[in-house]
């Protein structure tokens, strides 16, 4: 797939996974669901990451599985901090930039240190007020991070 092609698959995932409604129950359900599907990983082992869902003024779930340390702590709030400035996923951030040649700081201003261009950040959107708060991915090669919460957020949705 080509990077143009990734770009309109995910501008397709961000218009179509869309809650109607996004409680504390909902968190759970998603970020129990994301744990489960990493753990379900087997390459060779469960996946190591840390999962994060956070509305803009609080985290709702946060989860560490084995073989994740702090840099993936920091790596999830870097990438959330994107989500919550540019109300896109941290995947499409990076091809935009690597399309165009700038980084972070030079297109939107943002300090590396507190933001991040990598997969794995995806926006919580809800039906009609938009982009509410992030799900955060840290802890695989960055377009798996991406594809494991867009995979989970599909489930549950349909659910």
């Amino acid at each position: 797939m080509t990077d143009a092609e990734l770009m309109a698959a995910i501008a397709a995932q961000e218009k179509a996974l869309v809650f109607e409604r996004f409680t504390l129950d909902t968190a759970w359900t998603l970020g129990t669901a994301l744990r489960n599907a990493a753990l379900a990983r087997t390459a060779p082992l469960a996946a190591p990451v840390a999962i994060d869902i956070s509305l803009r003024e609080r985290p709702l779930f946060h989860a560490a599985l084995p073989g994740a340390g702090p840099d993936n702590a920091d790596w999830v709030r870097r990438k959330r901090n994107t989500v919550l400035t540019l109300a896109t996923s941290t995947l499409a951030v990076g091809l935009k930039l690597k399309a165009s040649g700038e980084t972070l700081e030079q297109r939107y201003g943002l300090s590396p240190r507190d933001h991040a261009a990598h997969g794995g950040g995806f926006p919580l959107t809800l039906a009609g007020l938009g982009c509410i708060g992030a799900i955060t991915v840290s802890g695989l090669p960055q377009v798996e991070d991406h594809a494991l919460v867009v995979e989970v957020l599909e489930r549950v949705l349909k659910a």
